[in-house]
């Protein structure tokens, strides 16, 4: 009997250490920088009607592609990292509320100029896939909405990513009738369940902050698509 006691103690660290990295790992993989090149990832290539590249080839989705992480992911988190190095931000992961107010309002300046490249620099491409610059403009709307936020409260930005891929793959179901979102959106919801429990896990926020994040970032994603695509 003390036997089986002593091992099942041993075993509970394991556990605790496995867990741990499963929710570091997931919260890395679906980092909120990530979540643009992800959701365009699944508009290009799996609906690209919805976004009117349908007529184009892989090559061009690509490079499409490769711009949006360039612009939303790359130069951002080079930015966040001379941030880091340089002292203006004590941590990468961001824990504490002061270091996320610059990074924030930086990466949402990042995103802004992005979204008006898409939208009105890049003529031929804004004529034939408005939709890009207006799911882009969503993003912008919450990164910037969380910035303003972490003047004065703790956001989960994981969950307003996650929540915002629903809210815009829900809404370009709707509008557009692509029955072939329905697995990547059932996916979706369930990595946002695993992806908020994860940062419950790592304490990186209350429950409170974790609804908050996916309220804000399903609703600004939802109604900017049914509104305006």
């Amino acid at each position: 009997m003390i036997d089986e006691q002593r091992l099942a103690e041993d075993r509970k660290p394991n556990t605790e250490t496995l867990n741990t990295t499963l929710a570091r790992a997931l919260s890395a993989v679906f980092h909120p920088l990530l979540m643009p090149t992800i959701l365009f990832s699944i508009l290009l290539f799996v609906v690209p009607g919805a976004l009117g590249v349908s007529t184009f080839g892989t090559p061009f989705k690509l490079s499409l592609l490769l711009l949006i992480a360039i612009s939303t992911f790359f130069v951002p988190a080079f930015l966040i990292y001379f941030l880091y190095r340089t002292g203006y931000v004590r941590s990468l992961h961001m824990n504490e509320l002061q270091d996320r107010r610059l990074p924030y309002f930086m990466t949402a300046l990042l995103y802004t100029t992005a979204t008006l490249l898409f939208a009105f620099r890049l003529p031929q491409l804004s004529d034939m896939a408005p939709e890009i610059g207006i799911v882009l403009g969503s993003i912008t709307v919450s990164v910037t909405l969380v910035g303003l936020i972490s003047l004065f409260w703790k956001i989960s930005a994981h969950s307003v990513g996650i929540s915002g891929m629903v809210g815009a793959l829900l809404g370009i179901a709707i509008k557009s009738g692509e029955l072939t979102l329905l697995y990547p959106l059932l996916a979706l919801i369930i990595l946002a369940g695993l992806l908020a429990s994860a940062r419950l896990h790592l304490n990186a926020h209350t429950p409170t902050q974790i609804a908050a994040g996916m309220g804000l970032g399903l609703v600004v994603s939802l109604v900017t698509v049914l509104w305006l695509v």
